[in-house]
């Protein structure tokens, strides 16, 4: 049976309900239902196998990744247990990956070796399991541990799938790193399979398609996981509102000034756990200059979301691998993420995508 190694970058909730996830369909081996795409080449929902996990939280590092997903401030629990991912948790740097809301939550490591050491025993872990595709889901606002983790990738030979808006794949002095090691790239910050942006972004393109004029717009996010505790912190918004931003100004045929655009997460509500709630509303015109609007509420759990398309993320990875593609995967990027390097209409990146995904098989 074909195989991924896969390495997680950050064994939260993220982490956690995509490695359940896993476990479910192979329990499941009938079942299609929630994917994007049942095979990707070769490989399939259940071809994943997690190798390797690092974390800097003091209930994950030094467990196994199948015990550390269950642990705190972890919620996720669809399944009571996962088979294999016996590796243990290794010690990452923290450098900017905690912030100083989650802190409490997060509760680090105190760290006595330096990053140099750290990175060294990193290092060794990704060669002895044969990790092949990392897969970033720290923190937003990790600028410094993004970076750390990308220049990891490039020297240990791994694809590299960065999940969060810190931009990589968006980055041409980055893109051209990979594209020099013959190193495949996805990202930046990961769309969810039905979540708030990729709902918004359909919501605006049907205006612009039907002739509408849409005049402003906003999205607001509430959850109550770790995500939004983090997402306080202000100051570590600023690649995250940009991401969310172009993600839908790109569907629209004139761009909103920035007064009439907003887009971004507000607030963080304890008992919403790992429920996301999503508030939309466009405001616009048509036929004859007639005003419109609409509002849209959007109930999700987040961490499912996320894994419907990391799934995907992963495996269009790894084809990138075996083949031999260096640098950002264009059409993987355009679909599964909200600011890949080339913005495209979802329905234009998926027919791109399928029609490279056939011709690599």
């Amino acid at each position: 049976m074909a195989e991924i190694k896969v390495g997680i970058i950050g064994v939260g909730n993220c982490a956690s309900g995509l490695i359940q996830g896993v476990e479910y369909y192979r329990q499941k081996s009938d079942l299609r239902t929630g994917l994007i795409h049942h095979r990707i080449g070769d490989y399939s929902v259940t071809d994943l196998e997690f190798v390797s996990g690092f974390d800097i939280g003091e209930t994950k590092v030094g467990k196994p990744i199948a015990t550390a997903i269950y642990s705190p401030p972890n919620e996720v629990r669809w399944l009571d247990e996962v088979k294999g991912c016996k590796r243990v948790v290794i010690e990452a740097p923290i450098l900017d990956g905690v912030g100083i809301f989650a802190e409490k939550m997060i509760r680090p490591v105190k760290q006595t070796r330096s990053v140099h050491e750290l990175r060294k025993d990193i290092v060794e872990e990704v060669q002895d399991t044969g990790t092949r595709v990392l897969l970033n889901y720290l923190p937003v606002g990790s600028q410094k541990a993004t970076e750390f983790w990308a220049d990891v990738a490039l020297e240990t030979g791994c694809a590299f799938v960065n999940c969060i808006p810190v931009f990589i794949a968006s980055n041409l002095e980055w893109s051209k790193r990979f594209e020099e090691k013959r190193l495949p790239i996805i990202g930046d910050d990961i769309k969810s399979q039905v979540g708030s942006t990729i709902v918004h972004r359909v919501l605006a393109k049907l205006c612009m398609d039907r002739g509408a004029v849409v005049d402003q717009t906003y999205q607001i996010n509430v959850g109550g996981n770790t995500d939004f505790i983090n997402m306080l912190e202000r100051d570590r918004l600023e690649s995250k509102k940009i991401s969310k931003t172009e993600a839908v100004q790109s569907q629209l045929k004139d761009r909103l000034g920035e007064g009439k655009i907003y887009i971004g997460p507000s607030d963080f509500i304890p008992f919403l756990g790992n429920r996301k709630l999503a508030f939309i509303r466009i405001e616009g015109r048509m036929f004859a200059n007639v005003p419109f609007n609409m509002e849209m509420r959007l109930d999700v759990d987040d961490k499912s979301t996320s894994g419907g398309t990391a799934i995907d993320a992963v495996r269009l990875a790894q084809l990138g691998l075996n083949r031999g593609v260096g640098g950002c995967l264009t059409y993987a990027s355009a679909y599964l993420m909200k600011h890949p390097p080339v913005q495209m209409s979802d329905e234009a990146a998926r027919t791109r995508l399928d029609e490279w995904i056939a011709t690599s098989s």
